[in-house]
């Protein structure tokens, strides 16, 4: 049996849910009703991980947090206490939103809250100036009332709470934490993963307030059975514009270590990079009435010794010697459904908006501040987090995009 099978055995090892059965003159406690409300929550949080997933639904952005006023009126010394108070300065605001862990457990955050870096971090991890900060479900006991008589067969006080509220609590840690790669995550035993990630915190200095730009959004975990992967960057632009001879350097026409760069935010199995999954066509241009097209041959650039199962990116460059006019068109189209990860799941390539940034690259020729074409108001993808990258949530799709050829 495979390390996978096993796990996923392991997985559906969890006990059989059972549910209360009535039945006239029946003698029911208080264990009997909360094992049936255990009963309804554990099969709704069995439907929310294994039918929809985990991960963040809305909201829960980290922000700068606020900062008190520290000094105190002209001609007084501060209190000790509020010099102490205010000694760490770092703070961070979580702003109000919806999650779904990985047990099923939904947790609401209402009103957000603010976050002191360091009172949040534990003791023995303060040592570190990068930290990382999640929510997780909580739960606590609120409304206490007075018991009608004592359990016989229990240690009960005269004063119980009588109603659980669903809450969350935050976590912040000065190490990385553990990526969730498993590639099924409908497990119906209890999960590892318990916190929802929500930023990664850089160069932090405890005394001082958080600049927005040191925070990175890009940890979290949009809601979803899976995390797809995706196209995280091209080393052309866009609709952009290039002389004859930018386009041959971008090509890789006349140059080994040239080509058009393609970068993938995990790893992709090097066994799917066929012929004819990346397809570079030519519409040409100029003056007068135009239809011609044709294909311009090519190959993926990696060594054939390369031993690599998975990699993150792959070069292909042009292995022809046609010649581009001015006014042509290049055409590129990457076949992500047939591009698998490490799940064997299609790259999700769908090239919204154009806007999958530009990858730096010691062939550039061109500033692409002063080149690159603009792309109107949306700044943030729909989820509100940057970068931009390729895809939808739904998987597979054919990634395209294309530049213009001038003459000079």
């Amino acid at each position: 049996m495979t390390e996978t099978e096993t796990d996923r055995r392991a997985e559906f090892d969890a006990p059989p849910l059972r549910r209360l059965r009535y039945f006239h003159g029946q003698m029911l406690g208080a264990r009997d009703f909360q094992r049936e409300q255990d009963y309804h929550r554990e099969k709704l949080k069995l439907r929310m991980r294994c039918l929809l997933g985990y991960g963040v639904v809305c909201g829960l952005f980290v922000e700068p947090g606020p900062q008190d006023d520290d000094c105190p009126p002209s001609g007084e010394a501060a209190p000790a206490e509020e010099t102490e108070r205010t000694r760490h300065r770092a703070r961070v605001r979580i702003t109000p939103g919806l999650a779904v862990d990985a047990d099923g457990n939904e947790v609401v955050v209402r009103g957000g809250g603010v976050v002191d870096l360091w009172k949040a971090l534990p003791p023995d991890e303060r040592d570190t100036d990068t930290v990382w900060v999640g929510v997780q479900y909580a739960e606590r006991a609120v409304e206490a009332t007075r018991a009608v008589y004592n359990d016989a067969c229990a240690d009960t006080s005269d004063c119980e709470f009588g109603w659980t509220e669903e809450c969350w609590s935050v976590r912040v840690t000065g190490c990385e934490p553990p990526a969730d790669e498993r590639c099924d995550t409908c497990c119906c035993a209890p999960c590892g993963h318990k916190v929802l990630w929500l930023a990664r915190i850089d160069c932090v200095d405890f005394r001082e307030p958080v600049p927005e730009d040191r925070i990175h959004m890009n940890v979290r975990r949009p809601f979803g059975r899976h995390l797809p992967t995706v196209i995280t960057g091209v080393n052309w632009i866009h609709g952009h514009t290039y002389t004859i001879d930018e386009a041959k350097a971008l090509l890789g026409t006349q140059h080994e270590d040239g080509g058009l760069l393609v970068r993938f935010s995990a790893g992709v199995r090097t066994d799917s990079l066929q012929p004819g999954v990346v397809e570079i066509q030519v519409i040409e241009g100029g003056s007068g009435r135009n239809a011609s097209t044709w294909y311009m041959g090519g190959t993926f650039a990696r060594p054939d010794d390369d031993p690599c199962e998975f990699t993150e990116e792959f070069r292909y460059r042009q292995t022809t010697r046609e010649t581009l006019q001015d006014g042509d068109r290049v055409l590129i189209t990457v076949r992500t459904a047939f591009v698998l990860d490490r799940c064997c799941r299609p790259v999700d390539g769908t090239h919204v908006g154009g806007r999958v940034p530009l990858i730096h690259t010691h062939t550039d020729t061109a500033d692409p501040a002063e080149t690159a074409p603009a792309r109107g108001g949306c700044d943030l993808p729909p989820s509100g987090i940057g970068p931009w990258t390729s895809g939808t949530g739904t998987g597979g799709d054919v990634f395209e995009s294309w530049f213009f050829v001038k003459e000079r």
